[in-house]
C-alpha cells in the first residue's frame, strides 16, 4: 500500500468532516472526534498492524523515527500541505503502533469568535503577572492561549517568546516580534528554555504547559520580575490549580511559593468545552481575578475559601463555573443535562437555573 497517499486521504477527510482529532489504532477503522464524540468510519477497513506502522512512519521524519524507536512514544507537529497543522502523538500499545492526531486550525480565533468571557481582554492588556488557563485535556486551553497571545500581537509593540511541546499555532508577527521555541528541536526542556528567556529580553512569555516544579518556579519568578507570563495546567478549578502548584513543592518551600503566587498571579481561567444545542462546542468558564482578598487567601493557605470569593465577586469580573453553565442553559446554548455533566456542584447549578 502507498501509505503516503492513504495518509493524505485520511487527513483530507478529517478536514472535510471538521474533526478535532483522528485516531489510528490496530483492529479499528479510522476514527474521528467530531463535536467531542468519537465517530468510527465503519465503511473503511480496520487497520492491520502493518497499516498503523506504515502510517506512523509516513508521518515521521528520520529524527522523529529514532526518538520513537528509542522512547516508545513521540510528540511533534505536522504541516499538511499548508492546508492545516496537526499535533501528533505516536505511541506503542500492546506492542502495536497507535497514532493520535489533533487538528490545529490555521486561523487563530479571537476571544469573541471563541465565545469566551469579555473579561479575558483585561489579561491581554496587562504588562506583568501570571495568567493560568486550566481544564481537562482537549477542552481548548491551547486555543484560548493562542487568542490571548494573538490579541497582544495585534495591539502592542512587545517581544513575545513561546515555549511549546510541540509548537501548535503559528503566529504571524504584526506589531510584536514573536519567537517560537519547540522542546526537542529548539530547546532541551521547558525549565531550561524558560530560564534562558531572562537573557532574551521578552515582554511576554508563553509556556505551553507547566510539567514540573522547576518550570513552575521559574514561571512564577518570571512573572515577579516584570514579565507577563501565560501558561496552562491540567486542573479542574481555580482552587485546585493553586493546590496543584503549591503541592508540587516540598513542605518547607510551600509558604514561600504561596507568597510568590499571591503577589504575581493575575488570574486563572478554568474552561470546559460543551456540546452546543445547535451543533459545535461552546466554552463554559470559571474566571478568578487576583484581588487583594484572593491574594490574602492564597498567602494564608485558605484556598478552600476561593470558590466563595469567586461566587460573590461578579462585580469585578469573576465568574463561577456554575454561573457560566447556568447562563448558557438559560440562553438555550446548552442543555441542562450536558451542563450537569460538567458541574462540580450539580445541586447548586439546578438552583441557579431555576
Amino acid at each position: 500500500m502507498d501509505y503516503y497517499s492513504f495518509l493524505r486521504e485520511l487527513l483530507d477527510l478529517a478536514l472535510q468532516q471538521k474533526a478535532s482529532d483522528l485516531h489510528i489504532s490496530i483492529d479499528h477503522p479510522p476514527t474521528l472526534r467530531i463535536n467531542g464524540r468519537l465517530i468510527p468510519l465503519v465503511k473503511m477497513s480496520r487497520f492491520t498492524s502493518e497499516d498503523t506502522k506504515g502510517l506512523a512512519f509516513a508521518l515521521m521524519n528520520e529524527d522523529q523515527q529514532k526518538r520513537f524507536l528509542q522512547d516508545k512514544d513521540v510528540d511533534f507537529s505536522y504541516n499538511f500541505e499548508d492546508k492545516a497543522r496537526f499535533r501528533i502523538n505516536i505511541f506503542i500499545q500492546t506492542d502495536e503502533v497507535s497514532c493520535a492526531l489533533r487538528l490545529i486550525p490555521t486561523k487563530i480565533s479571537t476571544i469573541e469568535e471563541l465565545s469566551l468571557p469579555a473579561i479575558l481582554h483585561d489579561f491581554a492588556k496587562a504588562t506583568q503577572g501570571f495568567v493560568i488557563i486550566t481544564g481537562p485535556s482537549s477542552h481548548g486551553k491551547s486555543t484560548t492561549l493562542a487568542a490571548l497571545i494573538d490579541e497582544i500581537n495585534h495591539t502592542r509593540n512587545d517581544h513575545i517568546i513561546t515555549i511549546e511541546d510541540p509548537i501548535e499555532y503559528i503566529f504571524t508577527d504584526d506589531k510584536c516580534v514573536i519567537d517560537q521555541r519547540e522542546i526537542g528541536r529548539d530547546a532541551l526542556s521547558f525549565a531550561r528554555a524558560l530560564k534562558a528567556t531572562f537573557r532574551q529580553d521578552p515582554d511576554v512569555i508563553m509556556v505551553g504547559e507547566m510539567r514540573d516544579p522547576d518550570t513552575i518556579s521559574t514561571a512564577i519568578t518570571a512573572a515577579e520580575t516584570g514579565h507577563l507570563v501565560f501558561t496552562t495546567l491540567h486542573t479542574n478549578s481555580a482552587s485546585q490549580t493553586v493546590h496543584r502548584i503549591v503541592d508540587s513543592f516540598p513542605s518547607e518551600q510551600q509558604n514561600q511559593v504561596r507568597a510568590q503566587l499571591s503577589s504575581s498571579l493575575l488570574g486563572i481561567i478554568s474552561q470546559r468545552l460543551i456540546l452546543r444545542a445547535k451543533g459545535g462546542l461552546i466554552p463554559a468558564c470559571e474566571v478568578l481575578i487576583s484581588t487583594s482578598a484572593i491574594a490574602n487567601l492564597i498567602r494564608e493557605n485558605k484556598v478552600h475559601e476561593l470558590d466563595l470569593v469567586i461566587e460573590t465577586s461578579a462585580e469585578v469580573g469573576m465568574i463561577s463555573l456554575n454561573r457560566s453553565l447556568a447562563t448558557l442553559v438559560k440562553l438555550k446554548e446548552i442543555s441542562l443535562a450536558n451542563a450537569l455533566m460538567y458541574s462540580l456542584n450539580p445541586n447548586e447549578l439546578k438552583r441557579l437555573v431555576r
